[in-house]
């Protein structure tokens, strides 16, 4: 389980160095691709196999589940972290997630969520008041 807010910075070339929490969990492959929100959902591989298998039960005629896959698969991008757990974040993901040099990486459960620091300053100050409100039936019972 992926947990936690840390702010790496993203390098001249590109790459992010993963948070040394998350770097055995996505050692053996990750899957980097479009998030809601503009911000960059990162994977671990089986992880992302489970989503994938999940997401092809869904019926081809439904058009909003045709955009959607479209969309979540013809933007990832798999990769294996080199030894200093950096991995090379592409050009078009960059530029959907708006990230330049100051991020925020956090721990989302099953997901990594990589955002421009700004963008989530903005988001969780947004955001902070609908989760103090949320009422009882939003989530699971029992929380």
């Amino acid at each position: 389980m992926f947990l936690g807010t840390h702010t790496p910075r993203l390098d001249d070339k590109g790459r992010l160095i993963l948070p040394a929490r998350f770097r055995d969990e996505l050692a053996g492959g990750l899957v980097i691709t479009k998030g809601q929100e503009r911000c960059l959902y990162v994977f671990p591989m089986a992880e992302f196999t489970r989503i994938a298998d999940e997401l092809q039960k869904a019926p081809m005629t439904n058009k909003a589940a045709r955009a959607y896959n479209r969309v979540f698969f013809a933007s990832a991008h798999d990769e294996i972290p080199d030894k200093q757990g950096r991995v090379t974040i592409p050009v078009h993901l960059r530029e959907y997630a708006d990230l330049d040099r100051d991020l925020v990486v956090i721990g989302a459960s099953t997901r990594v969520e990589v955002w421009d620091a700004n963008s989530w300053s903005e988001y969780l100050s947004a955001s902070e008041d609908a989760f103090a409100d949320v009422e009882e039936g939003v989530l699971p019972a029992g929380l």
